[in-house]
């Protein structure tokens, strides 16, 4: 009876051992950093002057994709948060923009828009938000399928959208900043109270402590080689600032912008790191009792507000990335000391680029110019009021695609293709413009097989207009008056992101074969043996994984 005893013993053991073999490894904690509008090249323009600890130390220890690419347009801040966590397009997983037009309704839509929750530390519209409109899984839903809803994950960003959309259907939380009380808020999609630790934090008022110091150089202003002269007409001002020049008095300007003036300086991301690394003490980020993975998405907002206000070429985005590097520097120790190193993979990524500032470029010689969106609309107006006797055939010219008022044309029993025919007829005439495509008719083999394809994977019939509207290089929606920069275009500029992988997992090395930005949520599926998100049509980087 013993030795049987013995025999089911060493039996079971054997089993619970085969079990334990079998279970894949895991990092403790994934970190996905997305930095918004982060060209791929702002990795070496100011490389010379970059630490060792940031950028640098995720290029040195980490695997580099160094011809990361956007495979839709247009190229907006909500659609590429959803795409690199889903895995997808906006055909497919259904955000077609940062708003939309309802094709069905005729009403405008936010990305994240739901008027059936409630602001959780706020009362305010800023509040009703959730991931609702986002159709696909992310990888990180996936990862709390997997762990039997087991590892927490958290999403946080200065933008509404940049928190919620990585972090999914499933998330614990996600929070992002309200410009009226400076303070970090949720929804009730997530939770009914904030934690008191949040509370703790707003308490704290970091955005006051760092309007108050005011923005100046973190180098001597003369050692910016890298950018134009300081004064210059293709930046921004705020109300209240005689020249776009350094210093920023943030302490003076702060009286009347309030807290959304935070957005637009580099301690917008100190800000959001600071929160991040409040997460990951308070929450016990890739410390998890069960042993699951935990997941934390962090976007950084303020380098698209500094692009779009200074332009690339700026004083103020050099001295933007100068500092982010330091703050990556600073994050990653506290991964370190709070994960420990080799416990946790990141990946640093951008959902878009950014171009020259249309004008400057022209300045120096360079074909480019502006779409007048109003004229263009006036145009068109003119145009089909003549031959269909009404000018509101056309609601909105947003996301450069033109939406149809679908009710009026029925109701005049007016032929769809007629008016469309008419309108790409008008459009063609107007300068700028390389291709207008019905999005449901023939036009598009006539368009290169690569721009064809973006075209394609960006139209969502739901959400999306039925002409789409590509620029000619360098060409964008705005006037010769509009300052700083832009995106959404098909172009490289706009296109071409950073993609780098470091920690658990991820040995060092790089890649220049041509990837795609639906191929970071399939990548990380495969490093944590998960199924990949349900609308995901992207592939794992197998260089990355080390086969």
């Amino acid at each position: 009876m013993r030795s049987l005893i013995i025999i089911v013993f060493l039996g079971i053991s054997c089993v619970f051992q085969s079990l334990a073999q079998n279970k894949p490894a895991r990092p403790k904690l994934v970190v996905g950093l997305m930095v918004d509008q982060m060209r791929w090249d702002y990795l070496y323009r100011f490389a010379d002057r970059y630490g060792e600890e940031g950028f640098n130390r995720l290029l040195n220890d980490g695997f580099t994709c160094e011809n990361t690419i956007i495979n839709y347009i247009p190229t907006y801040t909500a659609i590429g948060h959803s795409t690199v966590y889903t895995g997808s397009v906006p055909s497919i997983h259904g955000i077609a923009g940062n708003d939309w037009i309802v094709q069905a309704t005729g009403e405008p839509m936010y990305c994240t828009q739901d008027d059936n929750v409630v602001g959780v530390g706020t009362t305010s519209r800023e509040g009703q938000q959730s991931p609702r409109n986002l159709l696909a899984s992310t990888v990180t839903d996936q990862l709390k399928l997997a762990t039997n809803f087991q590892s927490k994950v958290i999403g946080i960003s200065i933008k509404d959208r940049g928190g919620i959309l990585p972090a999914g259907h499933f998330a614990d939380a996600a929070y992002w900043f309200e410009s009226s009380s400076g303070n970090w808020i949720s929804s009730s999609f997530y939770m009914e109270k904030l934690p008191n630790w949040v509370d703790a934090f707003n308490k704290k008022k970091l955005a006051d402590k760092y309007l108050k110091e005011d923005w100046n150089t973190l180098y001597p202003i003369e050692t910016y080689t890298n950018s134009i002269a300081d004064d210059n007409n293709y930046e921004g001002k705020w109300p209240g600032e005689e020249s776009p020049t350094f210093p920023r008095k943030t302490s003076i300007l702060m009286k009347d912008a309030g807290y959304e003036l935070i957005k637009t300086t580099p301690a917008g991301n100190k800000f959001t790191l600071d929160f991040a690394k409040e997460i990951l003490q308070k929450e016990q980020m890739g410390k998890n009792a069960t042993g699951s993975t935990d997941f934390l998405c962090v976007s950084l907002s303020a380098t698209d507000y500094v692009g779009h206000r200074y332009s690339l070429s700026a004083v103020e985005i050099e001295d933007t990335y100068l500092r982010l590097d330091q703050e990556i520097a600073a994050f990653l120790k506290s991964l370190d000391e709070q994960v420990g190193e080799g416990n946790y993979t990141i990946f640093l990524t951008a959902d878009h680029a950014a171009s020259y500032n249309p004008m400057y470029y022209t300045d120096q010689k360079g074909n480019g110019g502006y779409l007048f969106s109003r004229q263009i609309q006036n145009n068109l107006k003119e145009v089909l009021s003549q031959k269909f006797g009404s000018d509101k055939l056309v609601r909105s010219l947003t996301n450069y695609q033109v939406h149809l008022n679908y009710t009026l044309i029925d109701s005049l029993k007016l032929d769809k293709e007629a008016v469309k025919s008419t309108i790409i007829d008008q459009l063609y005439k107007e300068p700028g413009i390389a291709y207008v495509v019905d999005m449901e008719g023939n036009q598009n083999m006539f368009i290169p097989a690569p721009l064809r394809e973006k075209i394609i994977n960006g139209y969502n019939r739901k959400n999306s207009g039925a002409i789409q509207i590509i620029a000619e290089p360098q060409w964008y929606a705005g006037t010769p008056r509009s300052p700083g920069t832009t995106h959404g275009v098909w172009s490289a500029y706009d296109s071409h992101i950073p993609l780098v992988f470091m920690g658990w997992g991820i040995e060092h090395g790089k890649t220049n074969k041509e990837v795609q930005i639906i191929d970071i949520a399939p990548t990380i599926a495969s490093l944590l043996h998960i199924m990949e998100p349900n609308g995901n049509i992207g592939k794992p980087i197998i260089e990355v994984l080390g086969e």
